[in-house]
């Protein structure tokens, strides 16, 4: 193969890879770290900085206890940019959030406050692992913050055992140890 062939074949694939590449290069630049005026109780501790953040869409699910409504778990995507586009990956029970390539991270709750009574709560969440390289390997910190919908039904459920999921948006900031 000829190097002018080679060269060309290069650009084609990065053609072909520049809407991925632009897509996860959007969640990984933002920085800056959000507004928390409004609950300054979720500052991640001095240390760490912004390595990421996505935006999510999802629910939170919920199951009747017969008293009350329980927490189960989130379900959710996460994308790159406040339109919800490129999905970078899903967050899920205990919480976990999973990459697209397949690093995870787990975390535990530390901290939480609720700006809006009719929003979840924003969080500061401690790593409790992190896998496999990429977005998620050496997360220290994680908060949801900018919360809209997902609070528990304020009506009882019907019938013992009933699950409900209520619709919530949000933003997950990710903090790694400053290097």
């Amino acid at each position: 193969m000829y190097p002018t062939e080679i060269a060309q074949r290069c650009v084609a694939v990065l053609i072909l890879l520049a809407p991925a590449i632009a897509q996860i290069g959007r969640a990984d630049n933002d920085s800056r770290e959000p507004d928390l005026s409004a609950c300054p109780s979720i500052q991640v501790p001095p240390g760490n900085v912004v390595a990421f953040h996505v935006y999510a869409v999802g629910v939170q699910i919920y199951q009747w206890n017969g008293s009350a409504w329980a927490f189960v778990a989130p379900s959710a995507r996460l994308f790159a940019d406040a339109g919800y586009h490129g999905q970078v990956g899903t967050h899920y029970a205990d919480p976990t959030w999973e990459s697209n390539s397949g690093s995870k991270v787990l975390g535990a709750r530390q901290a939480g406050c609720t700006p809006d009574p009719n929003s979840i709560p924003w969080l500061r969440l401690g790593a409790v692992s992190s896998q496999g390289p990429g977005i998620f390997h050496r997360v220290s910190f994680v908060q949801r913050v900018n919360t809209v919908g997902g609070d528990a039904p304020s009506s009882p459920g019907s019938t013992n055992g009933q699950v409900t999921e209520v619709p919530y948006t949000a933003e997950y900031y990710f903090y790694r140890a400053r290097d």
